[in-house]
């Protein structure tokens, strides 16, 4: 497997503009003559789409919803990154791009992440133009607030809606250009498998979701925008459709899939309620802005949290992190809330939370303020929870959210499937073991909008496409292996549903896969894994049939896909024995639960080829060393 980063040479600062001066270029006449397939209509998917079709490409955009707008960027609340320094408080481009290569705990490539700060400024100007209503100060300026890993102000936020207002910007310029007929849009399409023809991907086979039918599509160049894989624990902040199938059937292809090991779990959810819950809910992270995060000093105290004062509370971030505060990176956080429960110091009925309080804030900006900040955040948590927020603590806990891992990709975002590139969520390059909050969008846009349409452009203009129809035998090839999965799943006729076996996998991932890991619980996780696949294939029950509209098949197929994922989490997680960022091994790390890295054994990106499964997942793990000219390692400390 060839893992060539084709990273430039030159400086650091220079690599990308050295880059753009070297690549191939396709003149406009002849780039109507080429089709693009873009899977997901996210942030990374819709803005690859419009951009692509604004150049004049032949783009067909697929999404699994209704409707684009349906993507699950949609949810991100909370704000993007940019090292625009409005508010004067010392950001640089530099700055951005070290802070994004220590949150990541120096696990990430220094090429590409020093590309995502570089191109930060350019996003907030494209999504201004736009008309993306971002907050403004009262001078006109665009409005700041600081995430956790900073010590700037670098996050553009629209309320707690950012994610919802910037995927309205790029699904207006997609349907603009579906309206100009240069995209061909596909909504209840989900993709199945990846058709490899002479070593490229060409094409693809999708499901209507709808009527059933398998159908084939072909194309010049595939990109792969459909996100990340953290309902393989069940619970998450992830929408319920949210999977990683179109990754999965990508690999099992030959694209490699790297660091899969390396999963975010987000500080600041609101707490599990009940056995029968399908998702979390995220309240995001921009409330450690002006929320302080503490427990009762004393573990017995049952005390209504306003009747409980000052000197009687546990202000752990505050006390243990003082530079940072509250405003931790969010695997330090994560890791801290399960300590102080693990201690018996966590609040509600539970006993698996910690309290998010607002009351000094409100006390000190009033309470228009914050809720001019914040408000539909509050609206959100009391509509859920019961409680308000203006006048109680929240109750936060760590939940799974965002996936650092995904498919290997170059610095072109082309993975070692020529043809195939990955964009946003679904790729691995830029966080490293963590991402720091308001860098996904960042990403996200970041791929569609400027380096894609760069890249792909490079591949068709270097490479010789020769013609091929659909009836080509590697489009037979798929569609029958795509149709022999879902017959297979039929024909168990078992008496245990879907949800049953996802509930039971997700249970396995959060206990010995999730916060912290040990050596003995992912060998037991390994175990447990291929037992619950077994009994899957041998009882799993989806009623209905496969040529109409069937939810059940649709979680089925993905939960199939969970089941062997879930097992390379954990044969990833324990092959890394170091810990870095958010995959903390128990065996190495401070009396105060951080991350102790082993940079001289570790320091490279874990790219796995699927070989096969035969009872246990069979993989061969290869390695691209990391290298850092630039920054200096060093133990990552917010102190």
């Amino acid at each position: 497997m060839n893992l060539d980063s084709k990273v430039p040479s030159g400086p650091l600062e220079e690599k990308w503009s050295k880059h753009l001066n070297d690549i191939k270029l396709v003149a406009p006449n002849n780039k109507r003559k080429h089709d693009v397939i873009v899977v997901g209509t996210g942030l990374a998917g819709g803005s690859a789409a419009a951009s692509l079709a604004e150049l004049g490409y032949n783009v067909k955009s697929f999404c699994i919803q209704d409707s684009a707008r349906r993507a699950h960027s949609i949810a991100a609340q909370g704000g993007i990154n940019a090292a625009k320094n409005y508010p004067n408080d010392g950001d640089t481009i530099w700055r951005l791009f070290y802070d994004t290569i220590k949150g990541g705990d120096y696990r990430s490539r220094e090429s590409n992440t020093y590309r995502l700060a570089e191109i930060s400024n350019e996003i907030i100007d494209q999504a201004v133009a736009q008309g993306v209503p971002f907050a403004r100060e009262y001078g006109g300026l665009l409005a700041n607030r600081s995430f956790g890993g900073a010590q700037v102000s670098r996050t553009f936020y629209a309320r707690g809606q950012t994610g919802q207002q910037l995927l309205l910007g790029a699904y207006q310029a997609m349907m603009r250009q579906v309206n100009e007929g240069k995209i061909e849009m596909h909504t209840r399409h989900e993709m199945l498998d990846l058709v490899i023809v002479d070593g490229k991907a060409r094409g693809i086979v999708t499901r209507d979701l709808v009527s059933g039918e398998i159908q084939r599509w072909m194309a010049d160049a595939v990109v792969l925008a459909s996100g990340g894989y953290g309902n393989a624990f069940y619970l998450s902040t992830n929408a319920k459709n949210s999977n990683v199938t179109a990754a999965w059937r990508c690999h099992k292809r030959g694209a490699a899939f790297a660091n899969p090991c390396y999963v975010q779990i987000h500080p600041t959810c609101i707490p599990v309620s009940g056995d029968y819950q399908s998702k979390l809910t995220l309240m995001s992270e921009s409330l450690r802005n002006d929320g302080r995060v503490w427990v009762p000093k004393d573990k017995d105290d049952d005390r209504h949290p306003n009747d409980i004062p000052e000197d009687e509370r546990y202000y752990y971030l505050e006390e243990k992190y003082p530079a940072f505060g509250n405003l931790v990176p969010r695997d330090v956080a994560s890791r801290n809330a399960k300590i102080v429960c693990d201690e018996g110091m966590g609040v509600g009925p539970t006993g698996r939370a910690v309290y998010l309080d607002f009351r000094d804030a409100i006390k000190r900006e009033g309470k228009k303020a914050i809720s001019d900040k914040y408000g539909n955040l509050f609206e959100m948590y009391e509509n859920i929870t019961d409680d308000n927020p203006y006048e109680e603590p929240m109750r936060i806990f760590p939940a799974v959210h965002y996936t650092m891992g995904g498919l290997w990709v170059d610095y072109n975002l082309q993975s070692n499937i020529p043809g195939l590139f990955v964009a946003g969520e679904a790729n691995f390059s830029d966080h490293g073991a963590n991402r720091l909050g308001a860098s996904a969008l960042m990403q996200g846009l970041s791929d569609g909008y400027f380096i894609i349409p760069y890249t792909i452009g490079n591949y068709i203009a270097g490479t010789e496409l020769d013609d091929v129809s659909k009836d080509h035998k590697a489009f037979d090839e798929a569609a029958n292996n795509a149709q022999s999965q879902i017959d297979k799943l039929f024909e168990v006729d078992g008496d245990k549903s879907v949800v049953e076996f996802h509930r039971e996998l997700g249970q396995i991932m959060w206990d010995k896969v999730g916060i912290s890991r040990s050596e003995e619980g992912l060998k037991k996780a390994i175990k447990e894994i291929q037992d619950l696949r077994e009994e899957f294939w041998n009882n799993v029950r989806v009623p209905g049939e496969s040529s109409n509209y069937n939810k059940y098949l649709e979680f089925a197929g993905r939960v199939a896909d969970f089941l062997e994922l879930g097992e390379l989490m954990a044969k990833d997680a324990l092959h890394r024995d170091e810990s870095a960022g958010c995959h903390l091994r128990e065996e190495h790390q401070s009396e105060e639960g951080e991350a102790l890295r082993n940079d001289e054994e570790y320091s490279y990106v874990a790219a796995w080829e699927f070989q096969g499964v035969n009872g246990e997942l069979q993989e061969e793990l290869h390695k691209e060393n990391l290298e850092f000219d630039f920054v200096e390692l060093k133990q990552r400390s917010y102190k």
